[in-house]
């Protein structure tokens, strides 16, 4: 019993052995003496990626942060009791679709108050108040 013990344990100890996380960190080399361990996107291309994302996003809180800013973004939220400080503070940490849906209703009030479209005042205020309400009730759900 003894001798078969011994003949079982010497084969699970070199298993183990070469299973271990200090071997499997070593590159392995193909036949052609490259090194085998490739990433499948290069490191570059996915910090470029992680930046372009980044800065998508902040441009969409810059162009919430701008509407929260006009004078007439400001009138219609005081008529609603709505506080804008608590409402840009909300800003910083609005991500995803959230964000997207909440900047592209800033970018069109931006637009259309900068554009001068005095006859559209009926539909810019619809989308104020569209966005203030986006804004709202991210905060009440975080």
């Amino acid at each position: 019993m003894r001798t078969i013990r011994r003949l079982f344990v010497l084969p699970l100890m070199l298993v183990t052995i070469a299973a271990s996380p200090a071997f499997a960190d070593l590159p392995r080399q193909s036949a052609d003496g490259a090194s085998a361990d490739q990433h499948l996107v290069a490191p570059a291309q996915l910090a470029a990626t992680v930046a372009d994302h980044v800065a998508q996003q902040d441009a969409s809180r810059a162009a919430i942060r701008e509407a929260l800013a006009r004078p007439e973004v400001r009138d219609v939220a005081s008529s609603m009791h709505v506080d804008l400080v608590r409402a840009a503070a909300a800003v910083d940490t609005m991500t995803g679709a959230d964000l997207e849906q909440a900047a592209n209703a800033a970018r069109t009030v931006n637009q259309q108050i900068v554009g001068g479209a005095s006859t559209v005042v009926i539909s810019t205020t619809t989308i104020i108040i569209i966005l203030l309400l986006v804004i709202l009730l991210i905060i009440a759900i975080k």
